[in-house]
Formats: structure tokens, C-alpha cells, sequence
């Protein structure tokens, strides 16, 4: 368990980065979606007009203005909807490739105001800068605590192994004297960690199907609710054993190496 924990500890938040890394990809996919820049021109552009100013924009919807002039037309008393129509500019919703910050989209804005037909450009930029980010900060700590985690728990399967060395050091020494390599002097630590790298694997596979199957109908998480493939996916297995078994390869060998000068 001394090992199995640490190495459990650094799977599990391998595996809770792969999950936040699918759930803000999902919602960063939402945010471009829902987000839009308003395009107001003094005649029709279509959409390769907009993407030549700028390739970023993925594309360019006209607003109608047919109801904005009826709706405006209602409020004057002898003017009727079609002089309103024939006075309105043209109107267009442009959405971006990718959810950018307000940099990007400050020099979109600029880009498209250049443009001798573009009379006006609103990109909502207070509001988009505040959800982008809150965005980015949230995925910095949650990338930060996942490395110091790591950092941590890989210290610890280092030092249990020189535990499990100290253990076998008299029969590995006596291997070694009779001229035995260092992979098979380290036999039974390769065995005993890959085991333990199979079972921390599977413990990980476990908490998170648990999430899928039964947490996330009850977190109230309406995200989570449509999306609990978002969860765990069947790959993730195969990534977890290679990480776990990786690790102890690595561990095995850092601490054969240190003890294979033996004292006779």
C-alpha cells in the first residue's frame, strides 16, 4: 500500500487532468460557440470578405432587418418599414475559429474598422474578458496542483523502492557476486512494482467509472449530465497502465543503478 498509494495519487490526477482537459475543450467549444462579434457595415459583405480581413473568423451571419425596422418603424408615426429599411446598414454576426482573449480579438476589431465599408465593431470585450480569464486561471491552479502533486507522490515511490532495496540487499548483493546482471538482480523489484502499477491502474480506473455511472447524475452538473462519456473514456486505461508502468520502470532502474556498486 506504501507504494500502490503515492502511485494511485499521481494516476489520479493524470487522469482528473485528461478529464478537465476534455471538460474545458467541451466548454471551451460552448464559450466559441455562444460568442460573437456584431459587425455593422455600410453595404452587404459576404462571408469571404470576413475571413480575408481576418482568417480567424470562421463565419459571418447577415441579421435580418426586416424586423428591426418594423420594430422601429412602430414607434414613428408617418415613416413606414421599408424607408426605415432602406435607411438601417447591414448587420452581421461573425464567430471565431477558436475562443481567444482580448487581445486577439482588440485586433480583430481593429482589422475589420480598417475596412472602408465597416462603420462599427462590437466585440463585447468586458464581458469576454472576464469569462476568458477566469478561464485560464482556473486551468493555471488546476495544472499547478496536478504537477506539485506528481512532484510529490514520484519522490515517494522513489523512496519506497529503496525501502523494498534495503529489503532484498543481501540477496541482490549475493546475485551480483555471482556475476548476475542488474535486471535480473532487480527481478523482484520489477515484479512487485509492476504488479502494484496494474492494480493502481485499475483502483484509478474504478474511483473515475464510479464518477461516470453514478456521480455525475447526482452532481446537479448539467454539463456532466449530458456529457459523462467526458468522464472516462475506454483509452484511458491503456494510458494509465503505460503512465503507472512507466514510472516504476523508471523508479526500479534509478535505484538498481545507485546500488550496483556492491562491497564484498
Amino acid at each position: 500500500m506504501m507504494f500502490i498509494l503515492p502511485l494511485m495519487s499521481i494516476l489520479l490526477g493524470i487522469e482528473f487532468f485528461l478529464v478537465f482537459d476534455r471538460v474545458t475543450t467541451n466548454y471551451e467549444e460552448k464559450l466559441k460557440a455562444n460568442y460573437s462579434i456584431l459587425v455593422v457595415t455600410k453595404k452587404q459583405m459576404d462571408e469571404a470578405k470576413f475571413k480575408k480581413i481576418d482568417s480567424r473568423i470562421a463565419d459571418a451571419k447577415r441579421i435580418e432587418r426586416k424586423k428591426i425596422a418594423k420594430d422601429i418603424a412602430q414607434g414613428l408615426g408617418n415613416t413606414t418599414g421599408r424607408d426605415i429599411l432602406n435607411a438601417l446598414p447591414y448587420f452581421y454576426s461573425l464567430h471565431l475559429n477558436n475562443y481567444l482573449d482580448s487581445e486577439d480579438t482588440a485586433e480583430i476589431e481593429k482589422k475589420l474598422l480598417k475596412d472602408p465599408w465597416v462603420k462599427r465593431v462590437e466585440t463585447f470585450g468586458e464581458s469576454h474578458s472576464s469569462k476568458y480569464n477566469l478561464f485560464i486561471f482556473i486551468k493555471m491552479l488546476f495544472w499547478s496542483f496536478v504537477a506539485l502533486m506528481s512532484i510529490v507522490s514520484l519522490f515517494l515511490i522513489v523512496k519506497q523502492m529503496e525501502v523494498w532495496q534495503m529489503a532484498h540487499k543481501e540477496r541482490m548483493r549475493i546475485m551480483e557476486i555471482f556475476g548476475a546482471p542488474m535486471l535480473l538482480r532487480s527481478a523482484v523489484l520489477f515484479r512487485m512494482g509492476i504488479v502494484d502499477a496494474i492494480v493502481s491502474a485499475l483502483m484509478t480506473t474504478i474511483v473515475f467509472l464510479s464518477l461516470k455511472f453514478y456521480w455525475a447524475d447526482r452532481s446537479g452538473i448539467e454539463l456532466l449530465k449530458e456529457r459523462r462519456d467526458l468522464l472516462f473514456e475506454s483509452s484511458d486505461l491503456l494510458i494509465l497502465i503505460s503512465i503507472s508502468l512507466s514510472i516504476v520502470i523508471v523508479a526500479v532502474m534509478s535505484v538498481a543503478i545507485k546500488s550496483r556498486e556492491v562491497k564484498e
